[in-house]
């Protein structure tokens, strides 16, 4: 026997109709304020919840959206869930996470669950759309998409993002205000438009004080800790190595950190490290890592309120990219060069 409060038994207790109830419960504003309060407080009372199923069989809406990431174990989303299932939550959506792992395979596949109805949109964080001709039947530039952070140039899709070229030029020239001259970059997975920017950032800032970026102070990541070990090694194997090190992500400075102790090397002492994104470790870090401060919860609440637009039916693929502004977080892991 199914007890399960109806809408009929609220429209009983309320001694209304019940196309009244439906309406009071999806908020049309049909409904007098005094009888949709009267409405709401009895769905409380008797631990009345929808049925989904049914509401989407009528609406042919999923009411839920994914967020797809390049690596779910990364901490730097969990801010950034928080921020999209906030305002998700608020408008009646749940918030389904897709991880990719650079996998093409993958990646087309999230994009077909959302072509074929089993999500409403998609906030895309990978900076990658499906290879052309790996599905002829996916015309992405007609589907409910926001890309945040990352950035796909010619998409005709709307984006959240950050300055980063300006934010790596920011962090660099700290380094720079503290005396290095000898500053290396561990770049991010170039030629990704994120990463080219960040290296262009560093490369300004290097430019702007006159600097030379010697012959391998530029090395290729793809913002995994265990890269940035490598990268820091290929770097302290030089005939001259750095006195700083800019880093695209934390991750990777934390790599860094990791195989500069292992050589022996003292942080800051003998060199100074920045990192990029402030993940909730790099306080904790030893010594805490100076990088820079993305507004990660600001990023997921704009990207979901902009997806929310487009599924209302406005058009905002051809409007500017939102961006929202960083900060640099100085700590331990800087200091002056030693003379």
């Amino acid at each position: 026997m199914n007890d399960r409060p109806k809408i009929k038994d609220i429209a009983e207790r309320a001694g209304v109709s019940v196309a009244t109830v439906s309406r009071a419960l999806s908020d049309s504003g049909l409904v007098t304020a005094e009888t949709s309060q009267r409405i709401h407080a009895l769905a409380r009372e008797l631990n009345y919840r929808p049925n989904v199923s049914a509401r989407n069989l009528r609406t042919r809406k999923s009411m839920s959206v994914l967020l797809v990431v390049r690596d779910v174990g990364n901490p730097f989303y969990l801010d950034i869930l928080k921020g999209v299932e906030a305002t998700a939550r608020e408008a009646g959506y749940s918030v389904l996470m897709g991880n990719t792992e650079n996998d093409p395979d993958r990646e087309t596949e999230y994009f077909n669950m959302l072509r074929d109805g089993h999500a409403d949109g998609m906030i895309l964080m990978t900076g990658k759309l499906p290879p052309p001709g790996h599905d002829s039947g996916l015309d992405v530039a007609h589907l409910p998409v926001v890309v945040a952070l990352e950035m796909i140039e010619s998409s005709g899709l709307p984006h959240v993002q950050v300055d980063n070229i300006a934010a790596a030029k920011a962090a660099v020239e700290h380094l720079i205000s503290l005396g290095h001259r000898k500053i290396a970059h561990i770049a991010g997975p170039l030629p990704e438009v994120m990463a080219v920017h960040r290296r262009d950032g560093y490369r300004a800032a290097m430019q702007g004080a006159g600097l030379a970026i010697p012959e391998g102070y530029e090395v290729r990541g793809d913002y995994l800790l265990e890269t940035g070990q490598l990268c820091c090694s290929q770097l302290f194997a030089l005939s001259e190595p750095p006195t700083a090190l800019f880093a695209a992500n934390d991750e990777m400075a934390y790599g860094a950190i990791h195989e500069l102790r292992r050589l022996g090397r003292d942080i800051p002492g003998d060199v100074s490290v920045v990192g990029f994104d402030d993940l909730y470790l790099s306080k904790a870090f030893y010594p805490p890592l100076t990088t820079v401060t993305q507004p990660r919860a600001d990023i997921g609440r704009t990207a979901m309120s902009l997806l929310l637009r487009m599924l209302s039916g406005e058009a905002v693929g051809l409007a500017p990219p939102i961006v929202l502004p960083t900060a640099l977080s100085v700590r331990a892991s800087t200091a002056s060069p030693r003379q």
